[in-house]
């Protein structure tokens, strides 16, 4: 199917078209059973916020959708990589209300169910015309390894009590921001728009990226449970040093930081959640944490309106930046 690149589709249509095409989605592989796991994570897969906006980034600025439809989905490959990934070093149990890969199957399978993902991402994103293959491949590869060092300065951070802000952004910046940043810019890319609007389409995606993952951080704390699928005060029983910690070690005298030591190691849940909240209550870092979510979304919308464009072209951009701020996925 042709789709008119002049049209204007919304964010339903866009994730329509995405489905519709990879629903049924089959790899070549003589060793079946190495899929299996493949399958498995991808039956669930999520909100698929990026390929939404790598979709939405090139729609809007013009660009052929069939040709967009493949890195979309290498994007979203590449991202369920990492989580499986994430999910054994974590040891986590449940992904997306399921047992995670490793649980389901075992370690060494997770892993190599990963290393799989991670090669039919590039098998998709490689799948445009060969006069943009270079500069997709060449920024991704700089995305690809952010991410990474992302994931190692969050391990480091588990062993450190001084994380300083810029640290933490950084840090965020490169695990979560870079490729929903990225993702865009592909969008841009395969549209052939200018250098300048790439770049301006790369900064809303990163700042709308830092955005929602302080606010993340955030409703782990001060977020309703059950209208956000979040288990209050998850990150403080695994000892994160999420945005809400680091401000609150800057913020906190000795004596709060002695407190904030003891609750590490504190034994009763309930109480290290109630405690640690009132710590942050004390310091004002729920107000602080708010104003600093919303002045990351604002600046990545500053970043949109400077694109030359009509503003109805930029419509389903901005309902997926106010959906994923606002968790209506």
């Amino acid at each position: 199917m042709k789709i008119n690149s002049s049209l204007l589709f919304s964010i339903d249509d866009l994730l329509e078209l995405y489905v519709d095409k990879f629903k049924d989605v089959r790899f070549k592989a003589e060793n079946i059973i190495a899929n299996e796991p493949v399958y498995y994570f991808i039956s669930s897969d999520g909100k698929l916020i990026r390929p939404r906006l790598l979709l939405a980034a090139c729609n809007m600025f013009g660009g052929d959708l069939d040709v967009a439809l493949n890195p979309a989905f290498g994007i979203q490959m590449f991202h369920n990589f990492t989580l499986v990934h994430d999910d054994i070093m974590d040891n986590s149990d449940v992904r997306r209300g399921r047992p995670t890969v490793h649980k389901k199957y075992s370690v060494n399978n997770a892993i190599i169910s990963g290393d799989l993902m991670m090669i039919y991402a590039y098998d998709y994103l490689s799948k445009i015309d060969e006069s943009q293959l270079r500069e997709v491949l060449t920024n991704f590869n700089d995305t690809a390894g952010k991410i990474i060092e992302g994931q190692q300065m969050d391990i480091d951070f588990e062993t450190r009590m001084d994380v300083r802000e810029e640290e933490y952004i950084k840090m965020i910046g490169y695990k979560t921001s870079v490729l929903l940043a990225e993702s865009v810019r592909i969008g841009g890319i395969i549209a052939n728009t200018t250098d300048v609007n790439k770049e301006l389409i790369y900064n809303f995606g990163l700042n709308l990226g830092l955005s929602f993952q302080i606010k993340d951080d955030w409703l782990d704390a001060f977020g309703t449970g059950e209208k956000f699928g979040k288990k209050i005060g998850g990150d403080i029983l695994q000892n994160k040093k999420t945005m809400l910690f680091v401000k609150a070690w800057e913020l906190g005298d000795e004596k709060a930081r002695e407190k904030i030591k003891s609750l590490m190691i504190h034994e009763d849940e309930n109480e290290k959640i109630q405690n640690m909240l009132n710590i942050y209550n004390e310091l004002g870092i729920n107000d602080l944490i708010e104003i600093q979510m919303t002045e990351y979304f604002q600046k990545g919308l500053s970043y949109l309106e400077k694109i030359q464009l009509p503003e109805e072209r930029k419509i389903p951009l901005l309902d997926i930046a106010h959906k994923i701020y606002n968790r209506d996925f």
